[in-house]
């Protein structure tokens, strides 16, 4: 018997649609390789929550540990998200410029962790600004025409919106059999697809990348 049978199944049907997402992307050879590898990641976390939920719910001892590794394996994630961001907005030798804007949203949980805040849930508020960083790159894209950018920004805005159904009251979520959890999960799997068909669309021509200093 699963101990959160909703969330562990959502999360596991999650997990298994974003694995299938990258090994199809692994086809399409000229995607960044930063976009299969923040799939890749995503997938395993999705598992790995699905083993959380499922299981190790029952232990109070493993409970916090195992959403730590699950909370890391998000931020490996959306790091690769913004590299693949910045390759493919800026160019793919902007490694300076990469690591400035990743050092927002750590300097952000460093300063936190100093000041008595550290934790799980701080860390992920703090990966939202590496988020903004990513849309933000993608807006400018957009002004700038990239063919990539309309995709993308939806893709994102779409996670975003699935993110935001955790707030939503148990309540309401219960009418349909639910608890928050469980349909962000379900509504994160539209947002994967959606980034899937962004990134593995076919380039259009469009301008080249902003030779901004990296």
């Amino acid at each position: 018997m699963l101990a959160e049978p909703a969330p562990a199944l959502s999360d596991l049907l999650l997990g298994l649609i974003v694995m299938a997402l990258a090994v199809r992307l692994g086809h399409a050879s000229k995607a960044s390789r930063h976009w299969r590898t923040s799939f890749w990641w995503a997938g395993v976390a999705a598992l790995a929550g699905f083993v959380h939920h499922g299981f190790v719910k029952y232990s109070d001892r493993w409970d916090g540990p195992s959403w730590a590794i699950i909370s890391a394996m998000v931020v490996i994630a959306v790091s690769y998200l913004l590299a693949a961001t910045v390759a493919d907005v800026l160019g793919p030798r902007h490694h300076r410029t990469f690591w400035l804007l990743r050092s927002i949203g750590l300097g952000a949980y460093a300063v936190l962790a100093v000041t008595g805040h550290a934790g799980v849930a701080a860390l992920l508020a703090c990966e939202s600004l590496t988020m903004v960083s990513i849309l933000v790159l993608w807006g400018w894209a957009a002004h700038r025409r990239h063919p990539m950018a309309g995709p993308m920004i939806v893709a994102l805005a779409a996670s975003g919106a699935a993110a935001a159904t955790k707030a939503i009251d148990p309540s309401v979520t219960g009418r349909v059999g639910l608890d928050p959890t469980s349909v962000y999960h379900l509504a994160q799997i539209a947002g994967m697809v959606l980034l899937y068909l962004a990134v593995s669309a076919p380039r259009r021509h469009g301008p080249e990348p902003h030779p901004a200093p990296g």
